[in-house]
């Protein structure tokens, strides 16, 4: 046996993270422990799901406004982001349902064409500056935080018709809007995120095309993709380190969105295939961001698959050793988004040769079972004990770093007010997470619900609900309507108990 395989057998024992999750949280009662009192809690949206005023004041268009409009059939409804839940216009409407609920802090997004029209900084429309500077004082009148997110998927349609993220050339271009928020609202963000899931930029944007820009690169633009995103996140975290850190004593960070992958079997192949795939996940972005490099069973799998495939080299592009030192340790806290699980199986076939793609390139099954409760996507089950999971993992990986849970949340189809679903899903999830916390002793700093309001929810449209208020989208107004869960989050918020006493 492998020395390599023997340690993951070890670590994963310790971990408590082979086989099936199902059988050993069989008898899971919801934790009686309250939620620590220096957790704090926020809500999160994104700027092309809530604002709408796709082309009002000045905003230049971004990929989601051409990819929505070009091609509506991809669009669940037909539906785009135009008008959303027209924060634009109600975002007082939003603070104030934070208000309502107690939240800490609220996590929304910039929309760089809102401030740069064409991408870049030759083109400052006022007028969006001045649209978030109000976001920010009403936020501030209200006694709640800001944590902002500079990119949540929406390039701006100028730069994306230069190549966009496959461009070397965005690194600057991304940098040069990162200095600029830093400038103009610095003064008024807690917290700052560079880049949002770039999983979902460059696998779904350019690898299975999915995504806006939906320009499918499988297994070739993603990497390169990826190369550059991680670039420009860390290009944009220095010039906050060595600019603007000691002034306007804030942080700053990428988020990264991960599932839990379980092994399917105790095996030893199955807990090294579980292994693999948390990697190709979860550390294909946070590895080199933590330690500075693409994590090693990605480099080694990918140079094999391509060889196999007949590539002269490598699909995956390496990183310099000056690119290594500039990407490590550009993080403050580790930032981390979940919602869903998976289980993993080996493919025993040493032969095997996957597809030229992201997903084969892992050279492992995954899949989830049909018994699991789901959401109003198919893909979204709903496993509370891979949170706790993920969590432990994170840490035993990474070391006892700060964790920000900067999203979690479950959408239905319906927007009932009487949402007991989500009162059952945040409940339990925040019960593995306060499991980690106390047994694990992870450092779990905040935790963040996902989403204060109804929103546009991507390619499946208004059609997927995670608000903890109802907003009905067909109504001028967009009046936000509490839901049952928002009542219960506060009471969380207020007493710091999960179940009706603790």
């Amino acid at each position: 046996m492998k020395l390599s395989y023997l340690l993951v057998i070890f670590f994963v024992s310790i971990s408590g993270s082979v086989g099936d999750g199902d059988d050993e949280f069989a008898n899971y009662t919801i934790t009686k422990r309250i939620l620590p009192k220096h957790i704090a809690v926020g809500v999160a949206t994104a700027a092309y799901q809530i604002e709408g005023a796709w082309n009002l004041d000045g905003k230049g268009e971004q990929v989601w406004d051409t990819f929505a409009h070009e091609h509506p059939e991809r669009f669940a409804g037909r539906a785009n982001g135009d008008v959303a839940s027209d924060s634009y216009h109600f975002y007082k409407e939003d603070v104030a349902a934070m208000k309502e609920v107690g939240v800490n802090y609220y996590r929304f997004s910039i929309a760089w064409s809102r401030i740069l029209p064409d991408g870049t900084v030759n083109n400052i429309n006022q007028a969006g500056v001045d649209y978030y500077v109000r976001v920010f004082k009403e936020l501030e009148a209200n006694g709640i935080e800001a944590m902002v997110t500079l990119y949540h998927w929406d390039i701006p349609t100028a730069l994306e018709n230069q190549g966009g993220w496959l461009n070397p050339k965005v690194v600057d271009w991304f940098v040069d809007y990162a200095r600029l928020c830093y400038k103009l609202f610095g003064k008024y963000v807690k917290s700052w995120v560079t880049i949002n899931e770039p999983k979902q930029i460059c696998h779904s944007g350019y690898g299975n095309g999915g995504f806006a820009p939906a320009k499918p690169s499988p297994g070739i633009g993603e990497y390169v993709c990826a190369r550059h995103v991680l670039l420009a996140h860390a290009k944009a975290w220095r010039v906050f380190d060595r600019e603007f850190r000691a002034t306007l004593k804030s942080r700053n960070t990428i988020v990264i969105d991960s599932d839990w992958y379980e092994p399917t079997s105790y095996s030893e192949a199955d807990a090294v295939a579980a292994e693999t795939k948390r990697q190709f996940v979860y550390g294909m972005y946070a590895n080199p961001v933590i330690k500075g490099n693409w994590p090693q069973v990605m480099i080694d799998n990918i140079a094999r698959f391509s060889k196999a495939q007949g590539f002269n080299e490598s699909r995956l592009p390496p990183f310099s050793e000056e690119e290594v030192a500039l990407i490590k340790d550009t993080y403050d806290f580790i930032a981390l988004n979940h919602y869903t699980s998976y289980m993993v199986s080996a493919i025993t076939d040493p032969n095997h040769v996957g597809g030229v793609n992201w997903d084969e390139d892992s050279g492992v099954k995954s899949y989830q079972k049909s018994s699991w409760g789901t959401a109003a996507a198919g893909w979204f089950k709903i496993v509370p004990w891979g949170f706790g999971k993920l969590l432990r993992w994170v840490k035993e990986t990474y070391g006892d770093k700060e964790i920000v849970i900067t999203e979690n949340g479950v959408s239905d189809t319906t927007g009932t007010l009487r949402d007991q679903h989500r009162i059952d899903y945040l409940r339990s999830y925040m019960s593995h997470m306060v499991d980690a916390i106390y047994d694990g002793g992870v450092n779990v700093t905040s935790y963040t619900v996902w989403s204060i309001i109804d929103n546009f929810e991507w390619t499946q449209g208004f059609g997927a609900k995670l608000g903890l208020y109802y907003v009905n989208m067909s109504d001028p107004l967009r009046p936000r309507i509490a839901k049952d869960s928002s009542r219960y989050l506060a009471k969380v918020i207020k007493t710091r108990c999960l179940l009706d006493s603790c």
